[in-house]
């Protein structure tokens, strides 16, 4: 089943409509395989850093302390054993763990579809014209997320009690911090170094969707050209 939406330009004005496939972009979420999906891109990601040496790993010990039998003391065969002080770690964190995990391709579409379908679903959803500046401006991209995000604030939910205090969704919006994902069609030097240094903005190429962004930020921006393309790539 399509879905009707609308297209804004940069000036946040509407430019027309499309309509989104109800197969990418309608589809109900299941949390298990969506935390599936989560758990295993966060594993991946992870870094092992914790790292403790072994008795053959410490420096120095190669020569026996004292003799085998005679001293009066236990016997030895290395200052570097773990028993001793400045010895190796016995059974201690290393870099050879591994935490990888794998999930097949198409449960990862899915889940990453699932957050899409979720996006639109909650009114934080929108889609633009094209996205595309003349200069490197911080300035000017932080106008072009200003007007996308008081369109977006307009389908906020109003709070519990907020008709009895007459509070606006003007108001409410304010509450909100920004938090944006941008997904660009295309590789673009200009909007990605002037929207780098934006707080709670990010933006990414259409190849490097994921689900940790998608779920990460609250609102979603995509241009025309990108929503075409991922109805071709998870149609």
């Amino acid at each position: 089943m399509a879905i009707k939406i609308n297209i804004y330009n940069q000036k946040a004005e509407v430019a027309g409509e499309m309509e989104l496939d109800g197969k990418v972009f309608g589809v109900p979420a299941n949390k298990n395989l969506v935390h599936q999906a989560v758990v295993t891109q966060m594993a991946n990601r992870r870094q092992v850093l914790a790292h403790t040496k072994d008795r053959s790993e410490v420096r120095g010990g190669g020569k026996k302390p004292w003799r085998q039998k005679g001293t009066g003391r236990a016997r030895s065969g290395s200052s570097r054993s773990p028993i001793w002080k400045g010895g190796g770690v016995t059974f201690g964190p290393n870099r050879d763990r591994n935490f990888s995990k794998k999930i097949n391709k198409k449960m990862r579409q899915k889940a990453i579809i699932m957050a899409l379908s979720d996006k639109v679903a909650s009114g934080n959803f929108l889609v633009m014209e094209k996205l595309d500046i003349d200069s490197y401006k911080t300035k000017i991209f932080n106008k072009i997320i200003e007007g996308m995000e008081k369109v977006l604030n307009k389908n906020l939910k109003p709070e519990a009690g907020a008709k009895k205090t007459g509070e606006k969704a003007e108001k409410l919006s304010k509450k909100f911090k920004r938090s944006v994902l941008i997904i660009n069609d295309k590789k673009d030097e200009k909007v990605k170094y002037s929207g780098r240094n934006l707080a709670g903005a990010e933006i990414i190429n259409l190849e490097n969707i994921n689900i940790l962004d998608l779920l990460k930020y609250r609102d979603l921006i995509l241009t025309v050209d990108g929503v075409k393309k991922l109805e071709e790539r998870y149609k």
